[in-house]
């Protein structure tokens, strides 16, 4: 599966943002599809994820209440709203699929992904 990241862009402090996940190719009911986030210098961190089936959902304790990730089947895609933005969420976002032959808890940690799109930059401006 190939996945491109869109709709990042420049916020002040408190906006909001939505960003989108197409899904080129086909994914499956266990499958989960998260986003990470990497600001320069930092590593790579669990935002949010969704699984496939059940769109069931796990945030990181950061983006919880601020967040909100969803999924459309129709369009194979995936969307991440953020809203009450602060300059900490400026980030290069990434999308990501965790290919499950099974059902399975959702992971975290950026090892457990197989497939990242090419990410797209937010930039929260004080």
């Amino acid at each position: 599966v190939q996945l491109q990241a869109s709709g990042g862009g420049l916020v002040q402090a408190g906006g909001s943002l939505r960003l989108s996940c197409a899904a080129s190719g086909v994914i499956y009911s266990n499958d989960i599809v998260g986003w990470f986030r990497q600001a320069p210098g930092k590593e790579r961190e669990f935002v949010a994820a969704i699984r496939w089936r059940d769109r069931s959902t796990r945030y990181a304790d950061s983006v919880k209440g601020r967040f909100t990730i969803s999924r459309d089947a129709v369009q194979n895609m995936v969307f991440l709203q953020m809203n009450m933005l602060s300059p900490e969420d400026t980030a290069i976002y990434y999308c990501a699929t965790d290919h499950l032959d099974r059902r399975a808890p959702i992971a975290t940690i950026a090892g457990a992904y197989d497939y990242w799109g090419q990410g797209t930059l937010v930039t929260v401006s004080s």
